[in-house]
């Protein structure tokens, strides 16, 4: 039989982390996010309330030599605003509903009467992962409107209406539900619609959902000799993720069969997170009104914003 555990009056009645270690735990969960934890995307920390995102285009600057200073060609100065939102959690559980699953992770059971500190970190890290997961589909999906998301990447790039002036991204010739069957066609006409000026740049990546990556290989999985030409009796296992050496960059909070091809300096994920203004609180009520909850409180800011439209291509899945 387990012990029972005495939480009635334990010794402390409230846990504030605030400041940077508070960042610390925040920035955990947000960068538990996959796009963010590989650096697919250009993360900009401490935007306290907005960043301007300046592009410079200049076009027909080369002349033929004189002796005289003439001004050739044009500049055209553009810029995209990063306003990152608000966000918060304030969340209660019980603490007897995590108390068998924290004993698990101590590799037995508790010999404390009181709740130690690991506790609280537990709760923290269970909670961090929701709002990993979260951040992660916000990323790319979400939309400003909806209470507990910031504006996506793809949601903006997608749009019929792109705002601030900007150059629309190229849509790809092939669009729709992606599978096994058609996801190198699909693939292939996405490389084709990356403008020729990013084409061949370093930092450019093919963003893709689950069901993508789950499609390409299936596809390159297929007999002895797979989809173009790959050769499994050499190759066993998980195949690259890599598309006529272009990275297919695996994002989960895509949605299935939306991709996009873009420089990752392109795309930028701003937030004030590592500022002194954030804060994350574990409040043991017990002491408050007797119960057995607890409350996480968390707040801090996301959003995401794009450079040049133009030098971004996309395939719709719809």
């Amino acid at each position: 039989m387990r012990k029972q555990q005495n939480f009635a009056l334990p010794t402390f009645t409230q846990n504030t982390y605030q400041g940077e270690f508070a960042g610390k735990y925040i920035a955990a969960a947000l960068l538990s996010a996959k796009t963010l934890d590989n650096q697919y995307i250009t993360i900009m920390p401490n935007v306290k309330y907005k960043a301007v995102i300046q592009s410079v285009a200049v076009d027909g600057i080369v002349q033929d030599a004189s002796c005289d200073f003439q001004n050739s060609g044009s500049v055209a100065l553009a810029e995209r605003i990063l306003e990152p939102k608000e966000l918060q959690v304030n969340l209660e559980l019980c603490k007897q509903e995590f108390v068998d699953s924290w004993e698990a992770l101590q590799l037995g059971y508790s010999a404390f009467d009181e709740i130690p500190k690991d506790f609280n970190d537990f709760l923290i890290s269970y909670v961090g992962g929701k709002v990993a997961q979260a951040t992660e589909e916000s990323i790319w999906r979400g939309a400003a409107a909806t209470n507990g998301q910031f504006q996506g990447i793809y949601t903006a790039l997608s749009s019929s209406v792109v705002a601030g002036g900007t150059t629309a991204p190229v849509t790809s010739s092939v669009s729709g539900s992606i599978t096994s069957a058609n996801v190198l066609s699909a693939l292939d006409a996405l490389v084709n619609a990356i403008p020729n000026t990013v084409y061949g740049k370093e930092d450019v990546l093919i963003y893709v959902p689950t069901n993508v990556v789950k499609a390409y290989q299936q596809a390159l999985s297929g007999g002895t000799a797979g989809a173009n030409g790959w050769n499994n009796q050499m190759n066993v296992g998980e195949k690259p993720l890599n598309f006529q050496g272009i990275e297919l960059a695996f994002c989960p909070g895509l949605a299935a069969s939306a991709m996009v091809a873009a420089q990752k300096s392109n795309l930028y994920f701003g937030t004030g997170l590592l500022s002194d203004h954030n804060e994350v609180r574990v409040l043991d009520m017990a002491n408050l009104d007797g119960s057995q909850n607890y409350r996480i409180v968390m707040r801090y800011t996301a959003g995401t914003q794009y450079g040049i439209g133009s030098d971004i291509a996309i395939h719709k899945n719809y």
